[in-house]
């Protein structure tokens, strides 16, 4: 169905470039730490640990991990708040893409010796993989299926199972999962501390925010409502109300069909929004009578955010997409 493709588009482009112009907001004094400093008990965690993976098989990690390949394209910024020398990830696209060397990402990519990209989207590079020589690969039950045994045969590989886990909205469980493989269980803990008290702060900040928020994801020739499954992390934990029409998947929006939602409040994520020569649906509502008339455009209420990055899963996308929240709501 449609809705689903952009959502997993949504996916896709987590990584997708961000220019500077995110660099404000996703550096807000309520951003946490980006390395938080591991305890002592985490930094003399004990190996050997046998972990249970999601294929069913108990695996056996003989010593701590100095170099880890994390073949699940869509977890990286779960695994950025870690402490590991050297890391191989795949990334959604290629690697001029990506936001590794993005001011966003910054804070959490500078502490690493090396960065080895190994794959693109669910297609792993085993020849790059086997010439990084991992101590330890983490992957998807589901997402690297097609390379499951073929992995195993180059290092011990932790899988987490996409059948019962919800890798994309569950970052605090993949985090916990994560510390468990690389002897940072108290790393994991502050890191996931440091991110939901964030979220709290913002909550705080937008008490007295009344009336409806409704959340669009913006392309060349469509737009979304995003539902309160795939950005229920912009509402309730926020103190905010979704439009009725929000509640659960959302929809494809028509411009009438925005006319009877007639939210408070609207953010617009552009997916053009480091590439303004990128069309966008957006810009051709916007000269329309129509779209004047609604109630957050008379009140000045509405606002734009990079929907490639504030759609995302993980916590640094999610983080970007609260503080954006934040600037524009804060009373």
């Amino acid at each position: 169905m449609p809705l689903l493709t952009a959502c997993v588009m949504v996916a896709f482009l987590l990584l997708t470039a961000c220019s500077s112009s995110s660099k404000s907001s996703s550096e807000s004094s309520s951003s946490p730490s980006a390395t938080p400093t591991a305890s002592a008990s985490t930094a003399k965690a004990s190996f050997p640990r046998t972990i249970a993976s999601g294929d069913g098989k108990q695996v056996t990690i003989a010593k701590k991990p100095e170099k880890v390949a994390l073949v699940h394209w869509g977890l990286t910024e779960d695994f950025l708040s870690f402490e590991v020398p050297s890391i191989a990830v795949a990334l959604p696209f290629t690697e001029k893409q990506s936001q590794m060397g993005s001011e966003l990402y910054k804070p959490y990519t500078s502490k690493y010796k090396d960065i080895t990209i190994v794959g693109e989207n669910t297609e792993v590079n085993l020849e790059k993989l086997l010439q990084y020589a991992p101590d330890l690969i983490i992957a998807g039950t589901e997402t690297n299926k097609k390379v499951a045994d073929q992995l195993s045969k180059i290092a011990p590989t932790v899988f987490l199972d996409e059948t019962k886990m919800d890798v994309w909205n569950d970052w605090p469980g993949v985090m916990t999962k994560f510390g468990e493989m690389l002897g940072q269980e108290d790393l994991a803990k502050q890191a996931i501390e440091k991110f939901t008290t964030a979220f709290a702060q913002a909550k705080d900040q937008l008490k007295g925010v009344e009336g409806t928020v409704a959340y669009a994801q913006v392309r060349e020739k469509n737009m979304w409502l995003q539902g309160t499954k795939y950005a229920g992390h912009y509402y309730e934990p926020l103190g905010l109300k979704p439009p009725e029409q929000a509640n659960g998947e959302g929809a494809e929006l028509s411009l009438e069909g925005l006319t009877k939602i007639n939210p408070d409040y609207i953010f617009l994520g552009y997916f053009n929004y480091t590439d303004k020569s990128l069309p966008a649906l957006a810009d051709e509502w916007e000269k329309t009578d129509v779209w004047k008339s609604l109630k957050a455009v008379k009140a000045n209420h509405v606002y734009k955010m990079d929907g490639s990055i504030a759609y995302g899963f993980g916590p640094i996308s999610r983080l970007y997409g609260v503080n954006a929240i934040v600037s524009a709501l804060k009373k």
